[in-house]
Formats: C-alpha cells, sequence, structure tokens
C-alpha cells in the first residue's frame, strides 16, 4: 500500500484548506460554497503484462466558481504520480502495473464549487473590442470542429439571418440556434464525440452534451467568437431539475460544458445541452415554462452542482499512450498489454466514481 499526501498541482498551494479566491467583478459570484469529496475506485482486470491509467482530476485554476483543495492516492500500483497532461496546466493522475494481478487505485479529490452568474445586462460593447493574444487560440480548429466549409457557412447563415451585429448578439443567436434544433439523442454513446462536421452534413444534430455544446462552440468559433468547452462532471443533485444532477455514483455522470468570450468581460457559461436534456428527460416542448426559464437561465449562468476538469481537445496523455489523440479527456482512460479498455462501460472497465457532500468535519454520503 502507497500513500500520497494532499498535493496541488500547477505550483498552486499545497495546502488543505486554501483561501477561497476573490469575487471578480461583473463575474461575480456570491451563493455559498459547497465543498466536496470526489472519490475514483479502480480495480482493473488482471490480465495481461503492463497496465497504465491516467484519471482526470478537477481543474486546479482557481475562480470564483470553483476551486480545488487537493488530491490523494492510495494502492497498489508500480508507480503513480499526480502532474499535468503534456503542453497543458490539466491535472492528472496517472499509474502503471508491470505485472499481472490485482490493479487496485483509489483516487479522492476535495472541491469546493458555487454556482456561477455573468452579468449580461449591464455589459456594454463599446470599447471593448481587443481580445487577449491568450484567447486566441479558442477560435483555431480542432479535429471535428473544423471552421471552414459547411461549418463556417452555417453559422453566417444563423447570424445573418439573426441580424447579429456585435459578438453577444451572434452568441446569443447561435445559442437559440442550437437550441430550436438540435436534439438529445439518448442511444449516442457515453456523451457523444463532437463530430460536428459529420452532424451537419448529415443534417442530423442529435446527440448528447459533447455534441451539441461543441455545436455551439464551433459555430460560435466560426463567426469569430472565441469559445470553448469544459469537461467535467455533475457531483450532486440539481436545486431546480432532478434530470440535470447526480450525487453518490457518479460512473456515468460526465458532462461537458461550454463557454464563450466577451472582450472586457471574460467567459460567459452557457449549456444548451442541458435544456435539450430537460426537453426529453420531461417530454416538454419548446414553449413550456419550465424550458423557456431554463433557456434564459443558460445562457449566462451555471449551477455548479457539477466539476470541470479541463477545456483540452485533441489531447494526447503520454508518450507512451496507444489511444493518440483523444478528442477529449472526461473519462478514465486504461490500457492493458497495449490495448485500449473501453471507457464508456464502467463495469467492464471495473471503476466507480463517487462523490460525498463534506460538511464541517464530516461528510454527507
Amino acid at each position: 500500500m502507497q500513500r500520497r499526501d494532499f498535493i496541488k498541482l500547477a505550483g498552486a498551494s499545497a495546502a488543505l484548506f486554501s483561501i477561497a479566491p476573490s469575487v471578480l467583478g461583473k463575474q461575480a459570484n456570491l451563493s455559498q460554497w459547497n465543498s466536496y469529496r470526489l472519490t475514483y475506485q479502480i480495480n482493473l482486470p488482471t490480465k495481461g503484462k503492463r497496465a497504465l491509467l491516467w484519471l482526470p482530476l478537477p481543474d486546479t485554476t482557481d475562480t470564483p466558481h470553483q476551486f480545488t483543495q487537493g488530491s490523494v492516492w492510495s494502492g497498489n500500483a508500480k508507480t503513480a504520480e499526480f502532474h499535468t497532461i503534456p503542453n497543458t496546466t490539466s491535472p492528472v493522475f496517472h499509474a502503471e502495473w508491470r505485472d499481472s494481478g490485482p490493479r487496485i487505485i483509489s483516487v479522492s479529490s476535495v472541491v469546493k464549487t458555487r454556482n456561477r452568474f455573468v452579468d449580461l445586462q449591464s455589459y456594454s460593447e463599446k470599447g471593448n473590442g481587443i481580445i487577449p493574444a491568450d484567447i486566441n487560440r479558442f477560435l483555431q480548429s480542432t479535429k471535428h470542429a473544423p471552421l471552414n466549409g459547411i461549418v463556417r457557412m452555417t453559422a453566417s447563415s444563423i447570424t445573418k439571418t439573426a441580424n447579429a451585429k456585435t459578438p453577444l448578439e451572434k452568441a446569443h443567436a447561435i445559442y437559440n440556434w442550437v437550441v430550436d434544433n438540435a436534439h438529445r439523442d439518448q442511444a449516442t454513446r457515453g456523451c457523444g464525440r463532437g463530430d460536428i462536421k459529420f452532424m451537419l452534413e448529415k443534417n442530423n444534430l442529435g446527440g448528447k452534451s459533447v455534441d451539441l455544446n461543441t455545436l455551439f462552440v464551433g459555430l460560435a468559433r466560426a463567426a469569430g467568437i472565441p469559445a470553448r468547452n469544459q469537461y467535467g462532471i455533475r457531483i450532486d443533485e440539481s436545486e431546480t431539475h432532478k434530470c440535470l444532477g447526480k450525487f453518490g455514483d457518479l460512473s456515468n455522470a460526465q458532462h461537458c460544458r461550454a463557454e464563450f468570450y466577451l472582450a472586457g468581460l471574460g467567459w460567459v457559461p452557457v449549456d444548451p445541452a442541458d435544456v435539450h436534456q430537460l426537453l426529453l428527460e420531461e417530454g416538454l416542448t419548446h414553449n413550456h415554462p419550465k424550458v423557456v426559464a431554463l433557456r434564459k437561465r443558460l445562457f449566462g449562468t451555471w449551477e455548479m452542482n457539477w466539476v470541470t476538469f479541463n477545456h483540452g481537445d485533441d489531447i494526447t496523455l503520454a508518450n507512451n499512450s496507444v489511444a493518440g489523440k483523444l478528442p477529449f479527456f472526461m473519462y478514465p482512460h486504461a490500457e492493458i498489454s497495449g490495448k485500449e479498455q473501453d471507457s464508456l462501460v464502467p463495469a467492464e472497465f471495473s471503476y466507480k466514481i463517487i462523490s460525498a457532500k463534506l460538511v464541517g468535519t464530516g461528510a454527507k454520503l
């Protein structure tokens, strides 16, 4: 058995009780902080001579709506470490076994969240036309979201039809278009792959959170608006709609959200995929009051019963991984004797993800 003390990645403090980040201007968030422990329980198959494991961890970039207090592991891996995905600041846990036999790991992270709200009513786009240089990379194509051809033509058509001129108007038009034209497809494996070129060419805008929110992100980028996905996991029940939350066993609770960037304001949260989840789960129509209210709310707010891992696309976990580039990193990833395990089938992969709410010095399970 090996143990590691709580570690804060990316050079931040390793203190267990970090000071919460300060509230930032118009992105102020004054709701109560909630504390959680997110735990992976891994029991990989005993077959094969060598096994590799990678786990996405809560983002260590403190924000006014999420900050991480550290991670700890125990298990029988030959080697294990907390580090970051190559060429990113995204945290990851990596373990390796070099013989057949039992392969057991437990990894826990403590994270605090509070609801996120961006004040768009008082935002003025006059005099705020400069996008910081480090944000420009969120205007680039990805493998599944190219910005030419049908993606660019669709974005242009959407903004022209809506007579949208400013970045905020264009982002809102694209959000409304995704809500009006896409749909949640329960037959989609996992959270989807986000291949929006294929979706648009086939005129089949069905999918789950990665597909639907990548549709927003890709169209926004094609319209000249920096945008990105945030890949994470639901960690608590929702205060508004049962279908938009999960507590306890989170093994199938992964969820992707989206953001777009406004000069002078920063990142703005959106989640058209959750509008579609409510539509499907409760069998509602677009004009139902619940849907109308959620549609309005999810353009500028997130209920933080969810934790973000990272915003990376086209991810290479390591040079010794046989997976090549992953479209995103939101699920546990394991390889045994050079063969990938199916991360979308927790029972076969042999992993479980569990949440506990931390109250005082105890945990609510």
